[in-house]
């Protein structure tokens, strides 16, 4: 039976990632932190160096190009107001687009196969889904309830793993997200999997994901 299950999913893998807006990294963020309510903050930006794009930070081996924060006290730069966010983009109008998490929501993070694997199980389950985003490194972040980050592990150990086992990663206070339309370096831009809607306002509890990302992670071992 889980094999039938399995193969079923695996056909959904290769779905394509929906299109995205052309809008600039400000209307983007202003528009996360009015119809959304999201904290955001203006990260690095990428700059053509010699035809090549390098972070703005200026390190060569930066592991995250134009996609991480300027400066060590990101969190209190964070806001919702859409007023601050027009204005702290005017300074750089190419700046990433980061979110905070632990605030008006966490993130679980995975790798892209089993993300995939993931939205197909719990797409066939009718469980209710948060914004789902994929990053150019091949992670995909699923939002939930924030809180929920430091109930993951317990509830892996729960769903029959080892938590240190899988590449499943609880995102909360302290952390960010790189949101549409970041881009990391000359792998692309953050997409949405599942993006935005009115419909998806209302986040899941990590509860009704873990199962599932826990299970997916361990077959893309």
């Amino acid at each position: 039976m889980e094999e039938t299950i399995a193969a079923a999913e695996d056909s959904q893998i290769a779905g394509q990632i929906p299109q995205q807006r052309g809008d600039s990294p400000q209307e983007t963020a202003v528009r996360y932190a009015e119809e959304r309510h999201w904290d955001v903050f203006p990260g690095t930006w990428l700059e053509a160096v010699g035809g090549i794009p390098r972070c703005s930070c200026g390190e060569a081996s930066c592991p995250a190009p134009g996609a991480h924060p300027t400066r060590p006290d990101w969190a209190n730069q964070a806001t919702g107001s859409a007023t601050v966010v027009r204005r702290l983009w005017q300074k750089q109008p190419m700046a990433s687009v980061l979110l905070p998490t632990g605030r008006t929501f966490d993130a679980l993070c995975v790798p892209e196969t089993a993300g995939f694997l993931a939205l197909a199980r719990l797409e066939r389950m009718s469980l209710t889904l948060g914004p789902v985003a994929l990053s150019p490194d091949r992670r995909m972040q699923f939002f939930v309830l924030p809180g929920g980050a430091v109930k993951v592990p317990e509830l892996v150990r729960k769903s029959g793993w080892v938590p240190a086992s899988l590449d499943l990663v609880a995102l909360g206070a302290g952390a960010y997200v790189a949101a549409p339309p970041t881009r990391f370096g000359a792998r692309g831009a953050v997409q949405w999997a599942r993006r935005p809607t009115p419909a998806n306002r209302w986040l899941p509890d990590v509860e009704e994901l873990v199962s599932a990302l826990a299970y997916a992670c361990g077959r893309d071992r």
